[in-house]
């Protein structure tokens, strides 16, 4: 369907109060929106966005939207879940929303987006923010849901304006298509970051006709997440994707030269390339601290929160800007997509007077290609003690077969919830590995004093209630290969 790009010529009559103000048109936002109208069914809402577009998804853009073989996916911006339906990056058409200068008189209230518009100063005490363009709106209630920035590497920052040009920080939709018209127009493309979105990335790109490489200063890929045998077998995953792996690397400097780029690396190597895209981490976009006079916590960053996500009486923050207390596993700052889900539903509810605390873990999940996904919850850390029980893969366990099974493209636990009971563990006993080098699928538990705190399921899928369940209980398990069995992973 057709986007409007901003709602918002500068001769409309803005609304100069909002009884519901969210800042941020994000995934946090919009559920944060949805639940408050849920809650209140007349709630007049307004979104304020500085993107031009109405609120989206994120996850596809570097998931897959790359996929797709609709030569004008850039345009339409749908895809194709990996169960082969449809659908588009945005939440709901613009039809969906009402005019921001229709918000005071419309009866049955509704949600409103400005778009392209900017909130740079908060008056707490007066409850009211201004934005780029000096309007002043007033709030009853308001949510601080600004996301974040990606951040760059200093070294390409001092670089120059060449070396920035030919540098993407991923995003948003207009880095989508941006990265998407480069990648058809280069020979090279070098990903510097080994998490998530590099990954992804480079699994995209890996598939089309050019050179990929990847560079990270961890020994294998997600090496901050996954235990050491595990990241490295996935990069024996990613390689077989097409892309050139450059692991324990630091870059000490980026030149151009002769129509190239140079990154030099702090042990000596040189890799040339056309383009860079750095995917290393996400800035919480906190500007609204010091004039709301609000506090930004100094190990995590992002805005301090108590466990029902209020910064003050009247203001609350959800999504990736929120530093949030867990009455199960403390303090955190989550930067997913399934988390915005769940903190921006649980906001929207608390602005509505619902005193709820955070206690439901929500989820995040990777695919590195249509084979190999897997899904996980808590705090998964890398320099945390891991147990991974494992079993032999069936053509079933995919993330292709999984989305299949249900229906859903997007894996996002909060939007199709199942409460697991006491859950009924498999009889079967089986080995703990099978084969020590074919991790097909398994469960890696991630322990903190003893207590499970984290679990990936490795192309284990539609199971998350029971691992959602292990950690709220909280327990102490003597054996772990006992709890494994809940996972059913042994049946075939």
């Amino acid at each position: 369907f057709f986007v409007p790009v901003g709602f918002t010529p500068a001769s409309l009559k803005l609304p100069s109060h909002a009884p519901y103000l969210l800042i941020g048109g994000g995934t946090a936002s919009f559920a944060a929106a949805r639940s408050i109208r849920a809650r209140d069914p007349g709630a007049k809402v307004l979104i304020v966005t500085d993107e031009p577009d109405l609120p989206y998804m994120r996850p596809p853009l570097s998931k897959e939207l790359w996929f797709s073989d609709d030569p004008s996916v850039t345009e339409t911006l749908r895809f194709k879940q990996w169960n082969g339906k449809e659908r588009s990056i945005y939440f709901q058409p613009s039809s969906f929303y009402i005019n921001p200068e229709e918000l005071d008189s419309v009866e049955n209230g509704g949600v409103a987006v400005l778009t392209g518009k900017k909130v740079v100063h908060m008056d707490v005490r007066g409850n009211k923010v201004k934005l780029d363009d000096d309007t002043e709106i007033s709030y009853d209630k308001c949510l601080i849901a600004t996301g974040g920035v990606p951040r760059n590497l200093q070294v390409i920052e001092r670089a120059g304006e060449e070396v920035m040009r030919r540098t993407t920080l991923f995003r948003k939709v207009s880095d989508f298509r941006s990265l998407d018209k480069v990648s058809r127009n280069v020979k090279s493309i070098t990903i510097i970051g080994g998490g998530f979105l590099g990954s992804e990335l480079a699994c995209a790109l890996g598939r089309r006709y050019l050179e990929v490489i990847q560079m990270f200063p961890e020994k294998g890929n997600m090496g901050k997440v996954l235990p050491e045998y595990l990241s490295n077998w996935t990069t024996e995953k990613v390689k077989k994707e097409g892309v050139k792996i450059i692991s324990e690397a630091l870059v000490k400097s980026v030149t151009c030269k002769d129509d190239k780029l140079e990154i030099h690396l702090k042990d000596g190597r040189l890799v040339k390339t056309d383009h860079i895209v750095t995917a290393v981490g996400l800035e919480p976009n906190v500007d609204l601290a010091n004039s709301g006079g609000l506090e930004v916590d100094s190990d995590f960053g992002g805005y301090r929160v108590n466990a029902e996500l209020q910064a003050r009486s009247n203001i609350w923050v959800a999504g990736d800007a929120a530093c949030f207390y867990d009455i199960r596993l403390g303090r955190r700052r989550v930067e997913h997509h399934d988390h915005a889900v769940v903190s921006g539903r649980l906001a929207g509810e608390n602005m509505t007077g619902a005193s709820k605390p955070y206690w439901h873990q929500s989820m995040f999940w990777s695919d590195l290609g249509p084979d190999v996904g897997y899904e996980a919850i808590g705090i998964v850390d890398s320099s945390l003690p891991t147990v991974g029980v494992f079993a032999k893969a069936t053509a079933k366990d995919t993330p292709k077969a999984a989305t299949e099974e249900s229906g859903t493209g997007i894996r996002s636990e909060s939007e199709t919830e199942d409460t697991a009971t006491s859950a009924v563990a498999s009889v079967t006993p089986a080995p703990v590995v099978e084969n020590k080098d074919d991790y097909g699928k398994g469960v890696i538990f991630y322990l903190r004093d003893k207590v499970v705190v984290g679990i990936i399921l490795w192309n284990v899928f539609n199971r998350m209630p029971v691992a959602r369940k292990i950690i709220k209980d909280g327990e102490e398990h003597a054996d772990l290969n006992e709890v494994a069995k809940l996972f059913n992973i042994h049946e075939d």
